[in-house]
């Protein structure tokens, strides 16, 4: 019996590890992403479930205290959280995973050796989950903090000398955690505790120079951070699941992040320790403004009216106004009408990966009808007529135009091709690369400054009462 037991539970382990890849797998594509969602959270159950049983839990009362306290704040979350801030939330998840990393590896760190674990392999590993998790915890709250513009996060914030501070930080962790597994074990939570307040201050460091802009990447690595930290912390408790789980996630957010700097022409690098320093910009926003002309729902529905190929660019604007759904029945009545409609999504649209996919799924537009920049700019010259909902730095002509440009390089949805753009757009304000958008007064660009939600119903009633 007792060498069933750990055979069964390994057994079980894998079945949920399988279930995971199937699940990862499957939330690759929009039509199977809710079974993969559903697969992988039944190995997650799997695991729970045979952790649980198999550990040698003595007592469950702080475990159930534990499941009631996250079941509320978790379902207090799913109703209250307005989709606006889904970014701000799975960046504060992402730190809640590097926290309970450093928690759990530190927790065992006082425990003592784990049966079957090499001490030395221990250590390593916990050091290495005490310095990921705490740099991804205190990592995520400072990019919450930029993502809800919070006052003193709304600016980037560097120091003279940042990289260099960042490099000796790191070389101290490095040193306390080469001390952690060398020296004597009597000192080992307190070197512990060293490594988590050093590496603690790393983690602010490291997000704060890092400007709004590049927060999708930053979301993205951070969840990568946090598989990383877990992976360290199932070698630390010698759980195998942990160690696929965490490395699932680490190398899924670190593909993500590739995704996103490619999408930005930024390096990874680039964007973790390049302190941007914008140029001065080749004109004025007076310049670049001179000649915006503002427009109507009716002329609107009189462009949409004839229109043969319509074109959306959702941005962060869509999100804050929730007009999908709104955009979505204008699309259909658009159809309705004769005419084609398609969705250009910009890969770092919004302030997370794939912001723009999951609110017009949440909508329930057509999967076809998403279309990713590179394969919509080609045939940009043909469409019509291109609404502009929300998005700025991603349509800015800028990144094209002037080397100076904080996203100089960065590859744009070409908007300013099709024959006549329409901006959605409260004002004149810029982006979250805090620039202006020369597209605005471009001789084909008609700007409507309004709430986007009640621009788009406006235009709605507009098309139906031709």
């Amino acid at each position: 019996m007792n060498t069933t037991v750990p055979v069964l539970v390994e057994l079980s382990y894998i079945l949920a590890a399988v279930l995971f890849i199937f699940g990862l797998k499957m939330m690759s594509h929009p039509r199977t992403a809710v079974r993969g969602n559903l697969l992988g959270s039944l190995g997650m159950l799997i695991a729970i479930v045979v952790t649980l049983l198999s550990a040698g839990v003595v007592r469950f009362e702080y475990i159930l205290i534990g499941i009631l306290i996250g079941s509320v704040a978790g379902a207090w979350m799913a109703l209250k959280v307005p989709m606006t801030a889904m970014p701000q939330m799975v960046g504060l998840l992402n730190g809640f995973g590097g926290g309970a990393s450093v928690l759990v590896a530190g927790a065992e760190l006082l425990r003592g050796d784990v049966a079957g674990v090499d001490h030395h392999v221990m250590l390593i590993a916990t050091a290495v989950s005490g310095i990921i998790g705490t740099v991804t915890f205190w990592g995520s709250l400072v990019a919450f903090g930029k993502l809800q513009e919070l006052k003193m996060f709304k600016k980037s914030f560097s120091l003279p000398g940042q990289q260099a501070l960042n490099a000796l930080l790191f070389a101290v962790a490095l040193g306390l955690a080469a001390w952690l597994v060398l020296g004597e074990p009597g000192y080992a939570p307190w070197i512990y505790l060293a490594i988590v307040l050093v590496t603690a201050v790393l983690g602010v460091c490291l997000v704060s120079p890092i400007g709004g802009a590049d927060m999708p990447v930053v979301i993205a690595l951070l969840n990568s951070y946090s598989g990383l930290a877990a992976c360290a912390t199932g070698f630390v408790i010698n759980n195998s699941v942990l160690i696929i789980a965490g490395s699932l996630v680490g190398a899924s957010g670190l593909i993500l992040s590739k995704i996103m700097c490619k999408a930005m022409n930024r390096s990874l690098a680039n964007v973790l320790f390049g302190v941007m320093e914008a140029g001065s910009l080749a004109g004025s926003e007076d310049e670049f403004y001179a000649t915006v002309r503002s427009t109507t729902a009716d002329d609107i529905a009189m462009l949409l009216d004839g229109a043969q190929r319509v074109v959306f660019v959702p941005g962060y604007g869509m999100a804050v106004a929730q007009a999908q759904h709104a955009v979505r029945d204008l699309g259909k009545l658009i159809e309705e009408r004769g005419g084609t409609v398609e969705y250009a999504i910009h890969p770092v649209a919004g302030r997370m990966p794939g912001h723009m996919n999951v609110l017009l799924a949440e909508a329930d537009v057509d999967y076809e009808q998403l279309k990713e920049m590179d394969q919509i700019n080609p045939t940009m010259e043909t469409v019509d007529v291109c609404i502009v909902i929300g998005a700025n730095d991603v349509v800015n002509p800028l990144a094209k135009t002037d080397p100076n440009s904080p996203i100089a390089g960065m590859p744009i949805i070409d908007v300013d091709k099709a024959r006549t753009v329409v901006v959605i757009k409260r004002s004149l304000s810029p982006g979250f690369a805090g620039i202006p958008n020369p597209l605005f007064g471009a001789p084909n660009t008609l700007m409507y400054f309004a709430d986007g939600q009640k621009a788009i119903l406006n235009i709605v009633t507009a098309v139906k009462e031709l």
